[in-house]
Parts: C-alpha cells; sequence; structure tokens
C-alpha cells in the first residue's frame, strides 16, 4: 500500500516538472516574438517569398 502512495506522488512530481518545464520554453519563445525588432519581423515575413535562397539555387 505504502510503495504506491510513493509512486502516485512521483508520478504527480514529474508530470508537474514536464508541464512547467513546456510552459517555459512557449514562454521564452513567446517573449522573444513579442520582442522582435520590426525589421526582422518583415525579413521573417518575406523569406518565403525571397527567390535568393539556398533551396531555390539548388533547384536551378
Amino acid at each position: 500500500m505504502f510503495k504506491r502512495l510513493l509512486i502516485d506522488d512521483a508520478m504527480t512530481v514529474f508530470t508537474l516538472i514536464a508541464f512547467f518545464t513546456t510552459a517555459a520554453i512557449f514562454l521564452s519563445f513567446l517573449w522573444r516574438a513579442l520582442r522582435m525588432k520590426p525589421k526582422q519581423v518583415q525579413h521573417f515575413e518575406n523569406l518565403p517569398f525571397d527567390s535568393e535562397t539556398t533551396s531555390s539555387r539548388h533547384d536551378a
């Protein structure tokens, strides 16, 4: 009976650690995206339409 209680507590701790790790990574990505400079945002917006990327050079 006590062994099951210890396992249940450990599962709760691991679940919380996984949740907080995932939340921290997501919040760090969000923070960087919100602090991005407008020039860099414009650069990323135009990446799919940029004709001088490495993938388009290999196709030609």
